[in-house]
């Protein structure tokens, strides 16, 4: 996905709730074709009103599935992003958000390309 995106000159950078450390034990097991940014404080969660409160059970039942957010991102707050998409022109302006706050439906990959393709065309 990420070479139909780097045709257009669009770099991919994803940010996530980890804390250093932990993408550093990513980084090293895996090459990914992407930035990995960490936001284990949830300040670009806030910023850009995608932060999810889990509660208690919510975080019990993750910590379940061996999902411990207090040890990934080294912080108490109990929150997560919403799985989000931006496309940022040049001048730092946001002109496309997918947002959704399920999880299991992710943004098709045509559709994430063609608005991509819109903003480099102008």
């Amino acid at each position: 996905m990420i070479e139909p995106l780097a045709e257009l000159g669009v770099r991919v950078v994803a940010v996530s709730p980890d804390r250093p450390e932990k993408l550093r034990e990513t980084l090293s097991k895996n090459e990914l074709g992407y930035t990995l940014l960490s936001d284990s404080r949830a300040e670009a969660m806030r910023a850009f009103g995608i932060a999810w409160q889990v509660d208690t059970a919510g975080a019990e039942q993750l910590r379940g599935y061996g999902i411990d957010l207090v040890d990934a991102s080294g912080e108490s707050h109990l929150i997560l992003p919403v799985p989000s998409v931006f496309l940022v022109d040049p001048d730092g302006v946001i002109r496309f958000v997918y947002s959704n706050p399920d999880y299991q439906v992710r943004l098709e990959n045509d559709r994430l390309v063609a608005a991509a393709r819109e903003l480099a065309d102008g």
